[in-house]
């Protein structure tokens, strides 16, 4: 003979009522404010940190065309914090990585990069010699051995060379061709020191340190000046192999 059980469940009162008189509306409110102060804080953090990492200030930045391509002068203006400094007296070189971009502006989508230009600017001090050089090649270097410079000039002094640093003066960035006439054009110009260059023992030791952090980078609406005879004596020649 089988019996069958039947089992029936019973509350003795709603099965949410529990959690309802646990709810509080007031808390949940405070909770979704709280979130939201939090998104709106972050974005802002993020920015001024950003701001205060950039030891590095542009003083000038303009673009010429001329017939053969579009050319740029910048000057950037930072001052070398004194552990820095006793780096490169230690024979330890410095290369700092400039970067352009020129971007077509493009209403129903996302702007057409139509041009980029780099350049990576080394500078070490001779203990034998007490002399400062700079060497300019062109692209991003991927070692320190595989840096072929095309201009090299030796500096007395450390504020000459580092003037030599900071100025760009006639780099070519663009072809005829890749400034289409009539349409708006942006400029990503970035200057950083390169950490991924130093000995590996220096990577560890500066990694977030504020003293080692030397850059900026801007976009702006790209205005072409037209290059005149007197603007080139100006400015300077670019090095060889650099236009």
């Amino acid at each position: 003979m089988s019996t069958t059980v039947f089992i029936t469940p019973c509350w003795k009162s709603a099965p949410f009522e529990g959690c309802a008189k646990r709810f509080s509306w007031p808390g949940l409110l405070a909770w979704l404010m709280l979130t939201a102060a939090l998104c709106a804080w972050a974005p802002a953090a993020r920015a001024a940190g950003a701001a205060n990492a950039a030891s590095a200030q542009l003083v000038q930045l303009k673009t010429q065309s001329a017939d053969d391509g579009v050319y740029l002068n910048a000057n950037v203006a930072f001052d070398l914090p004194a552990v820095v400094e006793d780096a490169l007296l230690k024979g330890i070189p410095l290369f700092f990585v400039v970067e352009v971009e020129i971007l077509r502006d493009r209403w129903y989508w996302t702007d057409q990069r139509v041009a980029a230009a780099s350049r990576t600017v080394r500078l070490a001090y001779q203990p034998l010699t007490r002399r400062w050089r700079v060497n300019i090649g062109s692209g991003i270097i991927g070692s320190a051995s595989s840096l072929r410079a095309t201009f090299n000039q030796n500096y007395d002094t450390l504020a000459e060379a580092l003037s030599a640093v900071q100025r760009v003066s006639r780099w070519k960035v663009a072809e005829p061709s890749d400034i289409r006439s009539g349409a708006d054009h942006n400029l990503v110009f970035s200057f950083k020191l390169d950490l991924s260059q130093l000995p590996r023992p220096f990577q560890i030791g500066v990694a977030g340190q504020r003293d080692w952090t030397i850059s900026l980078e801007t976009t702006q609406k790209m205005v072409l000046q037209a290059s005149l005879p007197a603007d080139i004596a100006k400015d300077g020649a670019a090095p060889e192999g650099l236009k």
